[in-house]
């Protein structure tokens, strides 16, 4: 896929003096569009093409939700305000509306030329409405008057009636309709129907054809509108502001706070426009104005608009246009007959690495907490952990059998909220003591301590990990974690719960480092000691892998370090501001993303340490959010043996990677790894046979 300049330009136009950087934003297109390419891949099933497509959409739905809301907002409060990289929000604006344009017709021809062409040749059929034969029009007309026609509501538009308010994401039909007597002394009056979003949106006809819902609607928008003329009946979609912000230091009730904040997310202001590319000028003129959006805002799609929900086709029983089942493996040290958990813990650190190994054992710790009379106490932190959590339940279950129970539900998890809030509702009914956070920080830390009785008095069992509680994630995502019963972990856990419960003031921990209070103080001490190994002639090098590298104040250390000679090599998924490869500033460092089936998302940052290697895991990217407001903890990996493991298993294998890797080049582009006459090694697929073989064994 052709990538133009637009970051080098960026970068180019900056204001002199500042560090180079790429813009946050254009990285972070730069990443979608590597989500994209999957979508573009022919070596992969249709269904799993269509996942990317799919998932590049939704990304693109919450970018403008947060990131360009935010932009806007800037360019209606400070307008000559700059980012770190030196751009006015209204140049950013135009950027990303530059890059994006392009980018949205080639996810829509893949759509229309290959995937649902592919589809089709397994007898599978998107069908226009147009098209359908006299027997499944009947059908469909039986459906729209039975499930359809009740709950449609036409809102009209005139001195009587003001433009409607149009929902967030949601799809719509817009219609312009004449005068019935056919004069054309009147102007066309506009009107609203909302698609209803409990209707499917592909209507079956037979068992693997579909029609669009909005064009079985558009078919029926007579019936609607008796004895109106119909110019015109185009879908089109809003996206709006919702990124919520909470005055905490105003909310004596922090669980209201977000409960209302959460409505009025339903009503933020506009932010783009979709339309359907055969949509007259008039009409988007109409719309684009009646909701207060410029020319840059407005999105015209020739195709189906929100591709997500075309998703529902992966329901079909499709094998060959779906990827083999992943069995996750259970790894043979977590259980033993007539051992519990616990038992094992209690003679050796476990690590584990999902989704390739089973996150079982992760719910079994919570379950087998919540039944074990010998615990007393759970103390735990949720952030994202879904709809339908074992994990809450569990903690639900021991709460109910008199455990002291206390758990931090982050309530400001965004677009989780209204998961966590029901959740936080049922585990204060249980009994649990429910924290919400702590002002003005978001607790994205991943931690549980199962405090229980043994002989010899007391013992804290710990589980850290990279990823959240949530069963479902676990399984496309890639995470690690660590189960452990050092008694330095439990105290730390210990001291860290006492700083997030209550009123400690605790800022140094034995293994731990924690944000906000040491974590950028130790980052930064951990990056200079590697450019003071190098000038003494010892083993330099930093090795690290996150989702995002954006923090000014580390970049520019790492830069340091670059200049004083240290490797440096980065897998950074996302969004990465450091612009590697420039010569005397960043000429030591390499930047690769690996995107592929699953999403990577382990947090890994290893120390040369001057050949006495240091290893940290964690929840934390190396962002300004999670270094300064956000509760996030690292913990080492001291084990020789769990630090190889994690070193060869992710690092070295990911590195060596040419089928998935991507490295950025000085100008802000991405390129594919060169095979060099190797076989093709892609390092997920590498490990997925690695594991399925123990599951065989």
């Amino acid at each position: 896929m052709e990538q133009p300049d637009t970051i080098e330009r960026a970068t180019a136009e900056s204001e002199p003096g500042r560090p180079p950087l790429f813009n946050r934003e254009l990285s972070w297109i730069e990443f979608n569009s590597r989500v994209l390419e999957e979508g573009l891949d022919r070596s992969l099933r249709l269904l799993e093409r269509l996942k990317f497509l799919s998932i590049f959409s939704t990304n693109l739905d919450e970018f403008f939700m947060v990131r360009v809301a935010g932009l806007q907002e800037q360019l209606e409060t400070n307008p000559s305000s700059l980012s770190p990289d030196g751009l006015t929000p209204a140049t950013q604006l135009k950027l990303i509306s530059e890059r994006l344009r392009p980018l949205l017709k080639v996810q829509t021809d893949c759509l229309l030329h290959e995937i649902l062409p592919g589809l089709e040749a397994l007898g599978v059929r998107l069908v226009e409405y147009a098209d359908v034969t006299d027997d499944q029009r009947q059908e469909l007309e039986r459906f729209f008057a039975e499930r359809v026609f009740p709950v449609l509501t036409p809102l009209a538009v005139d001195p009587g009636h003001p433009f409607p308010y149009i929902s967030n994401i949601s799809l719509n039909l817009g219609i312009l309709l004449g005068p019935a007597d056919g004069s054309a002394d009147n102007e066309p009056r506009f009107a609203r129907v909302k698609i209803p979003p409990k209707v499917p949106r592909l209507v079956p006809v037979g068992e693997t054809s579909f029609v669009l819902l909005e064009q079985l609607v558009s078919a029926h928008i007579e019936s609607l509108f008796p004895r109106c003329v119909i110019l015109e009946c185009q879908p089109f979609r809003i996206t709006r502001d919702a990124d919520i912000e909470i005055e905490e230091d105003e909310a004596e009730d922090l669980l209201k706070s977000v409960e209302q904040t959460l409505r009025q997310r339903r009503f933020g202001f506009g932010v783009r426009l979709e339309v359907s590319s055969t949509m007259s000028e008039p009409m988007v003129d109409i719309l684009r104005q009646s909701v207060q959006m410029e020319d840059q805002d407005v999105y015209s799609v020739d195709g189906p608009l929100n591709i997500p929900d075309l998703m529902a086709l992966y329901k079909l029983n499709l094998p060959a246009a779906k990827d083999k089942p992943f069995e996750s493996a259970t790894p043979p040290p977590v259980f033993r007959e007539g051992e519990t958990i616990f038992d094992v813990i209690r003679h050796q650190d476990v690590l584990l690495h999902h989704p390739y190994e089973s996150f079982m054992p992760v719910v079994e710790f919570f379950r087998t907490a919540a039944t074990d009379p010998n615990v007393l106490a759970i103390k735990a932190t949720l952030y994202r952990v879904g709809s339908d959590s074992p994990i809450v339940k569990a903690l639900i279950e021991a709460a109910e059998r008199g455990k002291q129970v206390a758990v931090l539900v982050e309530l400001k998890a965004r677009f989780d909220e209204e998961n966590n809030i029901l959740w936080a509702r049922r585990l204060e009914e249980a009994g649990a003591h429910v924290i919400y956070g702590i002002v003005g920080l978001k607790t994205h830390a991943k931690l549980t301590l199962v405090v229980r009785e043994e002989r010899n008095g007391l013992r804290r069992y710990v589980h850290l990990g990279t990823g959240n509680y949530n069963p479902i994630t676990a399984k496309i995502y890639t995470d690690l974690c660590l189960f452990t019963s050092n008694p330095d972990f439990g105290a730390d856990s210990s001291e860290l719960f006492n700083y997030l419960t209550g009123y400690s003031g605790q800022t140094d921990y034995r293994k731990l480092i924690a944000a906000p209070v040491r974590l950028r103080e130790r980052l930064t001490a951990l990056i200079r000691r590697e450019a003071e190994h190098k000038a003494a002639g010892r083993p330099a090098g930093i090795l690290a892998k996150c989702n995002g590298l954006t923090d000014t104040a580390l970049i520019e250390e790492l830069y340091a370090a670059s200049a004083a000679g240290v490797a440096i090599t980065l897998i950074i998924r996302g969004v990465c501001c450091l612009r590697p490869g420039v010569p005397e500033l960043s000429e030591n460092i390499q930047v690769a993303s690996i995107v592929g089936r699953f999403l990577e998302h382990s947090r890994i940052y290893q120390f040369s340490n001057g050949g006495d290697e240091e290893m940290y895991l964690g929840s934390a990217d190396l962002m300004h959010r999670n270094l300064n407001r956000r509760v996030e903890v690292l913990f080492p990996i001291e084990e020789p043996q769990l630090r190889n493991r994690v070193r060869q298993e992710i690092l070295e294998n990911g590195l060596a990677d040419n089928t998935k890797i991507r490295w950025l080049q000085p100008d802000g582009t991405y390129q594919r790894a060169a095979e060099n006459g190797n076989a093709p090694h892609n390092s997920q697929e590498d490990l997925m046979l690695k594991y399925q073989a123990s599951v065989m064994s």
